[in-house]
């Protein structure tokens, strides 16, 4: 189940997170401006966030089998049609609605059904299934720019949406709901263990939303979501407006992907040990220091190092959103309480790129759309030190 989710995660997010790869492409043959383009990147979100409830309850009910059969079909559709879009509507239609449908079904219903599956190293184990996204990030962005510079964008379109249809589809045929489904019992379950016994304790979602708990958390995935996507998609243009070749910038690009593996398995791990609000701490306070020294950063190995130190921060906060939530609500209503709560994370995954676009053609620069994502990054720092645990369940989180 693990491994079927993980390699699930390398495609999706892997062909996902090719965008910032297709930006200047699309730029170069629609003329479109960067806050238009970055514009169907941001719906994406908005749709992701609102289907990732829907898609949350089915998989409380169902399990991540149907979830993932349905939204890998969708998603392996949605970029056959992108490679034959002529206007802005479409891109919207294709990229915006479709893809994220497709997305929809992977972080909250995945993350969810480890939490079911681990009690005992639920935060490494998620941030090893996670490291899936890191690994897509490291491999796609290169092949992508590699398939462009071959044929081009249309093409490599079609190639990445056939992949991902069949081979979505294949291992989601793995995935269960929970142990129970396959006559086990969670990894590590002990049934008096305060706040992870099981349902009797655990909240509704109407009871979460009622929690301080639960719009702090959701503030400090929206202030992560602002910050990682407004570097995903711009950090490639970024990079060119630099002067600096397209290939360094697709490998910069990769390089989030690739240190976001070390922190989702090393800052999960200390998630452990140490609780996962310290981790979330930790990660904002690099992720604030990597977009202030992105400012001054003027040459590659600068690049370079801002980047691999905001990956880990990355790495670390995405391998501790489901294990916090579960902590602090409890498992009966995971699923829909982590898609209520990430609606925070795809607002902000949404307004970064679109702000930062906008930012850019009125300023001709990102330093202020870099400064702009240092401050969210220090709300989300905030956030994260005021956070406790609830009073129902008492857990460490």
């Amino acid at each position: 189940m693990v491994a079927a989710a993980f390699f699930i995660l390398v495609l999706m997010f892997g062909i996902f997170n090719t965008f910032g790869v297709f930006f200047k492409p699309l730029l170069a043959e629609f003329g479109w401006t960067r806050a238009v383009t970055s514009g169907a990147f941001s719906l994406n979100w908005i749709v992701q966030g609102f289907m990732a409830i829907v898609m949350g309850k089915v998989n409380d009910r169902f399990g991540p089998r149907v979830v993932m059969t349905f939204c890998g079909f969708v998603f392996g559709l949605a970029y056959l049609l992108m490679s034959q879009i002529s206007s802005l509507w479409q891109l919207y239609l294709f990229y915006a609605v479709l893809v994220g449908i497709g997305l929809s079904g992977t972080f909250v219903p995945i993350t969810s059904t480890v939490a079911r599956w681990f009690v005992k190293r639920r935060s490494m184990m998620t941030g090893i299934v996670l490291s899936g996204i890191g690994i897509g990030g490291l491999i796609a962005p290169p092949v992508a720019n590699w398939l462009i510079s071959i044929y081009d964008w249309r093409v490599s379109c079609i190639i990445l949406g056939g992949l991902a249809l069949v081979a979505v589809i294949l291992f989601a045929q793995f995935l269960r709901r929970d142990p129970a489904q396959v006559g086990q019992m969670p990894y590590g379950e002990i049934k008096e263990e305060t706040g992870l016994k099981g349902d009797t304790d655990s909240f509704s979602l109407r009871e979460a939303a009622s929690t301080r708990q639960f719009w702090l958390a959701s503030t400090m995935l929206l202030c992560f979501g602002f910050c990682l996507y407004t570097i995903l998609v711009h950090i490639v243009p970024h990079t060119t407006d630099l002067g600096f070749s397209t290939a360094h910038a697709a490998n910069i690009l990769a390089t989030i992907g690739g240190v976001g593996i070390i922190g989702k398995v090393v800052l999960g791990n200390l998630g452990d040990r140490i609780g996962n609000r310290q981790v979330f701490i930790i990660a904002f306070i690099l992720m604030a220091a990597a977009l202030l020294w992105l400012l001054q950063a003027n040459e590659v190995w600068m690049l370079y190092l801002c980047i691999a130190i905001f990956g880990l921060a990355y790495g670390g906060i995405a391998a501790s959103e489901s294990p916090i939530v579960a902590g602090l609500f409890g498992l009966r209503s995971h699923g829909v309480i982590l898609g209520v709560a990430a609606i925070g994370f795809c607002i902000g995954a949404a307004a970064g790129p679109f702000v930062s676009g906008y930012i850019f053609d009125l300023t001709g620069s990102y330093q202020t759309a870099f400064l702009t994502s240092a401050i969210f990054a220090t709300v989300g720092l905030i956030a994260s030190i005021i956070l406790r645990p609830t009073k129902k369940l008492g857990a460490r989180i």
